[in-house]
């Protein structure tokens, strides 16, 4: 056989070579949940490649049959084209083999490998056009050599006949959005992260405690009362008797508004707009709640302990807010402040989460709900201002306190 036929052979080996490693590669490197939407769009490629993905020991037998055979192939050519070249010279053939290695290697290993890893769709789709007829064709040879394969990992409890799905926990959902900062704007980030989070928030959460409760106390002069219905930026108002704890009912201002005018608005005028008031237990899932408010047609309820005892307030607005977060709050009023040196000035009436929300931090959310509760767990009493302390890897600075809790705080750039 001439030399230049045997050439020609021999690169073609190393061509195919390259194809076949680099198939492999490809093919095991493809995004399963991109390669799904292709096949819902009917893409012939993917849908191909999608059918021989789903026994990968079949796919992979052939390959790695296809390569060897063309390896050895491509070695024994080699080792004929040394011999004719230098037949006197013995050590040509160990000569053939390492040039012959590091020539595969390069051309037809690392380079078409690392070509596939990068862009695995590039190659996956075409060979699927390649490995489904061949399969068929070689199907005889590729289920003898893993019917072999199949008794191996049998003895360590794999099952290749089984489709293990790439299934993702909520965890590692959240890894991807979060990551997807390239793909998404931030705030669409927050939200699909703020739904993933709603089986575990309850509604303990993100309720308005207690002692920020805005109400009509029924006892309070009448004048007393029509100023705060005037002046009241919420739309319901809880109306008690000196305590929340006896609470009457909530009043929506739309109808109140309407009826203070009136010479006869008085308190049993109020009453008789009153809406009967909503109990949620403090352990309720957010997103159980939110569909009970859309359920009984209602926006507002208190939270109580197992006790019976108030502990605060929480409205449709405040379980939306969990989902769609600063789209419906007011930047400018916002509890957490960015100062000019990249501290931040924090209500400590603020909720964890929201800090979190806000800054992009990890404080626990597990216990106290408030930045109060957590610094007075941590420190296990009531700071005084000017102390400083560091809260779960955060520098702060305590600013203002009254009797029983902290008021104002100053988180300091992290280091």
């Amino acid at each position: 056989m001439p030399l230049s036929v045997l050439f020609g052979m021999l690169a073609l080996m190393l061509i195919l070579s390259a194809f076949f490693a680099g198939s492999e590669t490809s093919l095991m490197s493809l995004n399963r949940y991109r390669l799904r939407h292709l096949v819902k769009l009917k893409h012939p490629g993917a849908i191909k490649t999608h059918k021989l993905l789903q026994r990968p020991d079949r796919l992979l037998g052939l390959i790695l049959l296809c390569n060897n055979f063309v390896n050895n192939f491509a070695a024994s050519i080699a080792t004929i084209i040394a011999i004719k070249l230098y037949a006197n010279d013995e050590s040509i053939i160990a000569i053939a083999t390492g040039i012959l290695t590091i020539v595969m290697l390069i051309c037809s290993d690392v380079t078409p490998k690392t070509l596939a890893a990068i862009k695995p769709e590039l190659l996956a789709f075409p060979a699927s056009w390649i490995y489904t007829p061949l399969l068929k064709i070689l199907y005889p040879v590729v289920g003898f050599v893993n019917l072999f394969v199949n008794l191996l990992l049998r003895l360590v409890g794999v099952d290749v006949k089984k489709n293990y799905p790439d299934a993702l926990n909520k965890e590692e959902l959240k890894s991807i959005i979060t990551e997807a900062e390239s793909l998404m704007p931030i705030r669409y980030q927050k939200m699909l992260l703020g739904i993933l989070d709603l089986e575990s928030i309850t509604v303990e959460d993100i309720m308005t405690p207690r002692n920020e409760i805005v109400g009509i106390d029924l006892e309070s002069p009448i004048e007393d009362i029509v100023e705060r219905i005037k002046t009241s930026p919420h739309t319901q108002l809880a109306v008690y008797k000196k305590s929340i704890d006896r609470i009457i009912g909530f009043l929506h201002l739309r109808k109140a508004l309407i009826e203070v005018n009136n010479e006869a608005f008085d308190k049993p005028a109020i009453i008789n707009l009153l809406t009967k008031p909503v109990f949620i237990p403090e352990s309720t899932p957010v997103h159980t709640q939110m569909l009970k408010f859309k359920s009984e047609k209602i926006r507002v309820g208190l939270v109580v302990d197992e006790y019976g005892d108030v502990q605060g307030l929480v409205t449709l607005d405040d379980l939306l807010q969990e989902i769609v977060g600063e789209l419906i709050t007011d930047e400018d009023s916002s509890a957490a402040r960015e100062q000019s040196d990249g501290s931040y000035l924090v209500d400590a009436n603020i909720t964890a989460r929201e800090l979190n929300r806000i800054t992009q931090w990890s404080l626990p959310t597990e216990g106290p709900k408030t930045l109060n509760g957590l610094i007075i767990e941590f420190m296990e009493t009531i700071p005084e201002p000017g102390i400083s302390i560091n809260l779960h890897g955060y520098p702060l600075e305590i600013i203002k306190c009254d009797k029983n809790t902290v008021k104002l705080v100053r988180f300091l750039p992290r280091k």
